[in-house]
């Protein structure tokens, strides 16, 4: 049975660009790439923030790069609030920290409370209001159109690309940042007015890294514990 799908040379005109690649020669993009490791192999995740402020503009140039993610049909599927009113910044201090005592008093299991163990983590959560910015991500489930609710695909998938791109911007920039999950998070749209169609997905407390601040003498696993190559 033949095809229907629309061959490159086939396609309506007008609804496609020329593409145009950035080019390097080899020994650059092997350079390139190894250089970029080097950078995000220093990222870790960290509690303890110093005051100095951070210029609104790193962060939204950061948002910007975080946004040029692929996303199932060009949905663009997210929504980033960043938060720096302390009055915001404590009241989801609040409210997380309730959820998390809730979670480490009968929610989470032994084994995963063990888990966390080497990581020195607890219900309380002062970061929240230490870091000079928070940035709380949410997810489009569906947008309004003309009064009418239109789905988005592959809304998670989309956003948690998105947010991973986010989190190696901040860290170019020389940010330092922290993926918080507190579940459930039903109360960061409440606090923050956000519409029916967007839900909770990640608060990403940031800043620069406290001089005094440690984080737990933990690895990562190798490239051949994660990877598998069929070549």
């Amino acid at each position: 049975m033949v095809s229907n799908l629309l061959k490159n040379d086939e396609l309506p005109e007008g609804d496609f660009i020329p593409h145009t690649p950035v080019a390097y020669t080899l020994e650059e993009m092997v350079s390139r790439s190894e250089a970029f490791y080097q950078l995000l192999q220093q990222r870790r995740s960290v509690r303890h923030f110093a005051k100095t402020p951070v210029p609104i503009e790193i962060l939204r140039s950061c948002i910007a790069a975080a946004c040029t993610a692929p996303s199932g049909a060009n949905k663009q599927p997210w929504t980033f609030c960043v938060i720096a009113d302390p009055v915001l910044k404590a009241e989801i201090r609040r409210k997380a920290e309730e959820e998390e005592y809730r979670s480490y008093n009968g929610r989470m299991s032994d084994q995963w409370i063990a888990d966390l163990k080497p990581l020195g983590t607890d219900p309380f959560k002062p970061f929240l209001e230490d870091a000079p910015y928070l940035i709380a991500v949410f997810k489009k489930v569906f947008d309004e159109v003309n009064g009418k609710k239109v789905p988005n695909y592959y809304v998670s998938e989309s956003v948690g690309i998105a947010t991973g791109m986010l989190l190696a911007a901040l860290h170019n920039a020389g940010l330092s940042s922290l993926t918080h999950t507190p579940s459930p998070m039903n109360f960061l749209a409440e606090i923050l007015n956000r519409p029916e169609s967007e839900k909770a997905y990640l608060l990403i407390p940031l800043g620069y890294a406290d001089p005094d601040a440690k984080v737990p003498n933990i690895g990562r696993k190798p490239l051949s514990a994660v990877s598998a190559e069929y070549l």
